[in-house]
């Protein structure tokens, strides 16, 4: 004889099973968020062992207390409920029920996962596919662990708000760190065991300097999204706070990556806090911080230049404005200007400004339309020379970005030279090291004076690593899970809503890793911090979405 199970008891268990498993997510989640990023070993020496092992071993542990804690649930509701929640967990895994239970993004990173799966399968160097030992570990044995993340996080993690405030404070002291650094305190005294001309490579507890510019590019995004869109006071000043460290960090950081990473924050941000008159005094104010910092930098490499390592390339170009003080003064008399007329006729927070986003979108594609002609103008027509000192950027050769151009020309090369099933799915996972040892070691030593073992640009690294249809998966992953955020944080308009300035931090934390990752390596240093933030943005849009999350037992 059956018992009858009451509605209440049901429950009861769901809500303890949630809380059971979002209370173990989240303590691993903690140690990513704040031991990851400052954890080292035996100074830079072994930085990146030490940065993998750490991630990988936190994501393992995690998923095999997920486990145990999974088969014992599954136990109890087997013996106490007749497998009511089991069943109703697996029915939403049925293929007719795909549709509701996953989004675009989860077919888009479960398709990369498949195809880096084949490309080690058919890659020659199956072994060093799936270890990355050959390259910087990002082997397809670390890509299942960022794929399985994800899932984890994504669709059985319920946010919370402490989370974000940990990652902030563990990357304000890797940020506070590295401008030590800048000024030769060494506070961590790794320097004892280095040549002097790298005390300028090598900084904070990440690492090379553009590592270093990734990591602050995560932290700057997370940062000042979440200023501009919180209406908390309290919290304002702390992201503000955060945000005008990063700042600093990025710029003493001295690694040309960061370009991308300001120019994608700064040309982006609008769009979503423009929608708010709120957003648009927090923009002014986040410009006017900006230009504020570098004339602080300015003054400091004047007054002690023997104390601190000056801001190289572009932002040399920056510091050295003539009437730098000028403008500072100026931006912030616009922003109070600007606070005035749209806050004088009552609460900014009340209407959004359509407008605003309108003009703003002519604005970026003038920009856009103007970088296009000058780029034709310098390569195209031959007219580089009329640019003076932006000649380097904007004149694409072999020497450009410090030889990046060489290799991105000999990828394009490798790629046309593949058999067919690397043109599908690339060498293998990791491997472009081995490829380009390989085939052209000599080219390299003698052209660059040095041994590419990645492609300095994540995108054209996965295309001859796993493949087309990879990058391709990769890219829409990365793009669906963009817009998922944006459609919550635009729907939870006003500001007032709690959880919009964490999604809008997610969501500018990953554009700001994504273009500067056009530039830069994927490395187990940074690369978790992208699928944490995707995790973590996707969780929130996901829980607050009319639909119920995949995780829900009921």
């Amino acid at each position: 004889m059956t018992k009858d199970i009451s509605p209440f008891a049901q429950d009861s268990f769901s809500a303890t099973c949630s809380s059971i498993t979002n209370g173990i997510i989240s303590f691993f989640l903690l140690i990513l968020v704040t031991v990851f990023p400052l954890i080292v070993h035996n100074s830079y020496f072994d930085i990146l062992e030490t940065k993998y092992m750490c991630f990988y071993l936190t994501v393992l542990i995690m998923l095999g207390f997920l486990l145990i804690a999974g088969l014992i649930m599954l136990f109890i509701d087997q013996k106490e409920f007749q497998g009511i929640h089991t069943k109703a967990l697996f029915g939403k895994l049925k293929p007719c029920n795909w549709k509701s239970t996953f989004s675009i993004a989860d077919f888009a990173v479960f398709i990369f996962w498949l195809a880096s799966v084949i490309s080690t399968l058919q890659s020659e160097y199956f072994y060093e596919s799936f270890w990355g030992n050959e390259g910087r570990y990002s082997g397809l044995f670390l890509m299942t662990l960022y794929v399985a993340l994800y899932f984890t996080v994504s669709h059985f993690w319920h946010a919370k708000a402490w989370m974000f405030h940990c990652f902030l404070a563990a990357s304000m002291i890797v940020c506070l760190i590295g401008i030590s650094d800048a000024f030769y305190m060494d506070l961590l005294h790794f320097r004892t065991h280095m040549k002097q001309e790298q005390y300028v490579i090598f900084v904070s507890t990440i690492g090379n300097i553009n590592s270093y510019t990734a990591y602050t590019s995560v932290f700057m995004g997370l940062a000042t999204a979440m200023f501009t869109t919180t209406y908390k006071r309290s919290n304002c000043i702390w992201y503000y706070l955060c945000m005008v460290v990063s700042f600093f960090a990025i710029i003493l950081g001295s690694s040309d990556n960061a370009y991308l990473a300001l120019g994608a924050l700064f040309a982006f941000l609008p769009f979503l806090v423009f929608r708010k008159k709120q957003g648009i005094v927090r923009y002014c104010i986040t410009i006017a911080t900006f230009a504020t910092v570098i004339q602080c930098i300015d003054f400091i490499c004047q007054t002690i230049p023997d104390k601190v390592s000056p801001p190289e390339s572009l932002f040399k170009v920056l510091v050295n404005l003539p009437g730098l003080s000028v403008l500072v003064i100026g931006l912030w008399l616009c922003s109070g200007i600007i606070w005035y007329l749209l806050t004088k006729k009552g609460n900014p927070g009340n209407h959004p400004e359509k407008r605003f986003v309108r003009v703003w979108t002519g604005f970026i594609a003038f920009c856009f339309l103007a970088v296009c002609l000058v780029l034709i103008d310098a390569n195209l027509l031959g007219h580089g020379t009329r640019y003076g000192s932006l000649s380097s950027y904007l004149v694409f050769n072999d020497q450009w970005g410090t030889n990046r151009g060489f290799i991105w020309r000999k990828s394009l090369e490798f790629f046309g030279q593949f058999p067919l099933s690397h043109k599908l799915f690339g060498f293998g996972p990791d491997t472009f090291g081995i490829l380009t040892t390989k085939t052209s070691f000599k080219e390299m030593l003698a052209t660059t004076g040095q041994i590419f073992d990645t492609a300095h640009n994540e995108y054209l690294q996965y295309l001859l690593t796993i493949g087309p249809i990879a990058l391709i998966a990769y890219l829409v992953f990365l793009i669906n899970s963009c817009q998922h955020m944006i459609r919550y944080t635009v729907r939870k308009f006003p500001f007032e809503n709690a959880m919009v300035p964490y999604t809008s931090g997610c969501l500018f934390a990953i554009i700001c890793y994504s273009f500067q990752a056009f530039v830069n390596l994927n490395l187990p240093i940074i690369t978790p911090l992208l699928w944490l933030m995707l995790s973590m943005g996707t969780a929130i849009a996901t829980e607050h979405n009319p639909q119920k999350k995949a995780s829900d037992l009921s």
